[in-house]
């Protein structure tokens, strides 16, 4: 029974096993992107852990994928690619490449794919790459370069880096197709096979890089023909990882020394004293010129006297960098290498730990023009001692590198190098100087100073006035005051300067750095006091975005001027104002209400004021003010009348008479000669007696003597128009010119045309002919009125005027009639 269920159960892994590894295989699995890409279209994807050639803009002109695990590079992975022209590979874990995979890559011009788990190397893939100029096959794992030749249609490859700790073989043909290189690197440390001439077909070549550790140890044959195959008179020769420690060791550089070669290094070295002095036997009467030792290490004690008797006098340039003494208290004096120092005129001894260089050490030195001892010990004592006193032993030296030492004294400096009587360059920085004296003595030839990084926090008259290119990078200044009439070159980057210095200080400075210092902002007048200034670099100041500020860099950057800014545009960031900070200067945009305050309130207020005006007068023309006077007033009346009402429930008590008559001055004799006797007044019969059938005698309110003493008068107009049922208007010529007739009539005309009102109140009697023309027209509503309904004339014949007081009556009698 329980067979049954195992294969149940490793039918089931296999299921699960199955559909994992179709999940791990599916090719329709979506591809990583980058978009770390910057304006130059150069894109930095290195470490990102892609274990895929992600996507990136297909306009990229650089691509750096390195540090992150891809294995495999695809037919289509960079696919449209068309203009790139640097692609970096390298530090993956790639082992296999489609044979077309770089066929896209038209433009490329620089190739790495070094630092990989290539085993072999395929021709193909470089068939479509022939513009490519630079290639890096470093640290494969491949033994030797391959059938058929790999780079037989690199006709325009310039660099090349190849080889690694598996190389093994070199073949005739290998490199077929290159026929000229700048800069050739191998490394075969373990090569075992190599056929003489397969580097020597390429000519003319440059720079060579070699790294042969175990041939030089184990194969002077192969050794001697790999170096003999690159080796010319022009060609640097760079030897690296060397253990050289007999006379065998050195056999190999034979080759060279008969090709005549001028320049070698030896770079990652142990060398023993036998050594060396083989190499200086090889090595005479040899026109060598350049011989520079990088990472040696001396494993003797300096007994090379034994090769006094050999030829050096062709050496220029001794330059010795990271050297180290295995025993440096058995090493012996310089004293018996005068066959050695007397000749060069450059001799560089960086960091190599050296805390003092004898004063008769120092006088071997008879042609020295260059003197490089920095990064080492030197203290002021001891430079003293290497100075011999300040006596000016060392009389041709033109050139001095003291910097990144433990001097503190800048006035035992100046007296040491005093009577160099042609000295010209200084670079002391990197040293603890923090003052400088108030006066001090420099040699008159002296035209370059370098005082960088030294923690200096002022500037004194110390400075000597012969200088042309005075460096005071990264140190404590805030300002600078001193005047240097022959300076060309100006460095001030890393301080602390608020503004540019004066410009009237140096009348031929041409070049001014002041990079990151606290430098807030500079005008075209900062830069018009420097005479004749063409180079200025800025950047990573703290800026104040203000608009001539703005407006001034946009400019400059345009090209308008004499300055050009030569750092990069980018380098200019806004730290203020706020919302502008973290900008570029070159990107900022301000408004003119920003930029022009003043004159944007002024032509405001003046746009402002001639709106009013023009309102004013729109308003004038169209009565708005009068619109507005009367709406106050008839409200404020009308809130009166509202309380008066709440007294008073019914309306109908507030009637007290049956029209309001409203009339001139000047029209007072009809009004009370014939309206008021007409209609106040009982009608009698022929016989002189009342007729009780006659309706009653009318009630009017005349202004003369209804209107309350002492009210307001608008109270007295709108109250007279509240209590009567009718509003009479006498017009005239002299109604209209009435300024109180105008005011009876402005207040009827809110009054009859007030919807709470709820009656149409008005009766209009034309005095004399009036036409609707010579109303005012802002009485639109009384114009409709005159329009719309009968008004009465009085008659100029006798016998109508029955009629016309017919008429008025019956007008007025209107909604008593109605009740009845």
């Amino acid at each position: 029974m329980g067979q049954p269920r195992n294969l149940y159960s490793d039918f089931q892994i296999i299921i699960l096993l199955a559909l994992c590894w179709g999940q791990r295989s599916n090719p329709d699995d979506e591809r990583p992107s980058c978009g770390r890409c910057d304006l130059r279209l150069t894109c930095n994807c290195s470490y990102d852990s892609f274990t895929r050639v992600p996507m990136v803009t297909d306009r990229a002109l650089s691509l750096d994928l390195s540090y992150n695990n891809i294995t495999v590079v695809t037919d289509d992975d960079l696919t449209g690619h068309r203009q790139l022209r640097v692609l970096s590979l390298h530090g993956n874990k790639i082992a296999e490449i489609h044979p077309s995979a770089f066929d896209p890559l038209w433009s490329l011009e620089e190739l790495d794919l070094s630092d990989n788990q290539l085993t072999a190397l395929n021709q193909k893939w470089f068939n479509k790459l022939e513009a490519l100029q630079q290639l890096n096959l470093l640290n494969n794992p491949y033994s030797c370069l391959g059938s058929p030749p790999v780079f037989q249609g690199l006709i325009r490859l310039r660099r090349l880096w190849f080889g690694g700790p598996a190389l093994e073989e070199l073949k005739r043909g290998d490199l077929s197709g290159v026929t000229e290189l700048e800069e050739l690197t191998v490394y075969a440390n373990n090569l075992m096979r190599y056929e003489s001439g397969t580097l020597a077909s390429i000519w003319p070549l440059g720079r060579v890089t070699l790294s042969l550790h175990s041939p030089f140890l184990t194969n002077e044959a192969l050794a001697t023909a790999v170096l003999g195959d690159v080796s010319y008179p022009e060609t640097p020769i760079i030897i690296e990882d060397l253990h050289v420690i007999g006379n065998d060791t050195v056999q190999p550089f034979r080759a060279a020394a008969k090709k005549r070669i001028r320049y070698l290094t030896l770079r990652n070295i142990s060398l023993s004293d036998e050594a060396l002095v083989h190499f200086l036997e090889e090595f005479s009467g040899v026109p060598l010129t350049f011989f520079m030792a990088d990472g040696v290490t001396l494993t003797g004690e300096g007994r090379w006297e034994r090769a006094s008797w050999t030829d050096q006098k062709s050496i220029d340039e001794f330059y010795i960098r990271d050297a180290v003494v295995l025993d440096v208290f058995k090493f012996v004096s310089f004293l018996e290498l005068g066959f050695l120092l007397q000749y060069p005129r450059k001799v560089s001894v960086v960091n190599c730990k050296v805390f003092v260089m004898p004063c008769q050490t120092s006088a071997l030195l008879k042609n020295l023009q260059y003197l490089d001892l920095s990064d080492n010990l030197l203290s002021d004592m001891t430079l003293k001692e290497t100075l011999c006193d300040g006596d000016g032993t060392m009389k041709d030296l033109r050139v001095l590198n003291i910097s990144g030492n433990a001097l503190q004294s800048l006035s035992l400096l100046t007296h040491l190098v005093l009577k160099l009587s042609k000295l010209t360059h200084l670079d002391v920085s990197r040293n603890g100087y923090n003052s400088m004296p108030q006066s001090c003595s420099w040699p008159s030839t002296l035209q370059y100073l370098n005082l960088s990084q030294t923690s200096l926090t002022t500037i004194t008259p110390c400075l000597p006035k012969t200088l042309k290119v005075l460096d005071l990078s990264n140190n404590d200044l805030k300002n600078f005051s001193q005047a240097l009439p022959a300076l060309k070159e100006l460095h001030l980057t890393g301080n602390k300067f608020l503004r540019l210095p004066s410009g009237s200080l140096f009348p031929n400075l041409q070049t001014l750095t002041i990079q990151s210092n606290t430098l807030n902002m500079f005008s075209h007048s900062d830069l018009q006091s420097y005479q004749r200034l063409q180079s200025l670099q800025a950047g990573q100041n703290k800026f104040v975005c203000s608009c001539d500020f703005v407006d001034f860099f946009q400019s400059v950057m345009k090209g308008s001027g004499d300055v050009h800014l030569t750092d990069r545009e980018e380098m200019y960031i806004c730290d203020s104002p706020l919302y502008l900070q973290g900008g570029e200067v070159g990107q900022v945009h301000r408004s003119i209400v920003e930029c022009h305050q003043v004159l944007f309130v002024s032509v405001s207020c003046g746009v402002v004021l001639l709106v009013l005006i023009l309102l004013s007068v729109l308003l004038w023309r169209l009565h708005a003010i009068w619109y507005l006077k009367m709406t106050w007033a008839w409200l404020k009346a009308k809130r009166k009348s509202r309380q008066r009402r709440c007294k008073d429930r019914e309306s109908e008590a507030l009637l007290s008479f049956d029209a309001f008559v409203s009339y001139s001055e000047r029209d007072a004799s009809w009004v009370e000669n014939f309206l008021v006797p007409e209609l106040e007044e009982p009608r009698e019969t022929d016989e002189g007696t009342m007729n009780p059938r006659h309706p009653r005698p009318l009630t009017l309110c005349l202004h003369k003597r209804d209107f309350l003493p002492g009210n307001w008068i608008v109270d007295n107009i709108i109250s007279a128009m509240e209590r009567s049922r009718r509003t009479i208007f006498v017009l005239s010529e002299n109604f209209v010119q009435s300024d109180w007739c105008r005011y009876e009539l402005d207040f009827s005309h809110f009054w009859l045309f007030d919807g709470d009102s709820g009656r149409d109140a008005a009766i209009l009697i034309l005095l004399e002919p009036l036409s609707k023309d010579d109303i005012p027209k802002r009485f639109c509503k009384l114009h409709k009125l005159m329009s719309s309904t009968t008004y009465l004339e009085w008659p100029q014949e006798e016998e109508k005027v029955e009629g016309f007081w017919r008429s008025l009556r019956n007008a007025l009698r209107g909604e008593e009639e109605e009740g009845d």
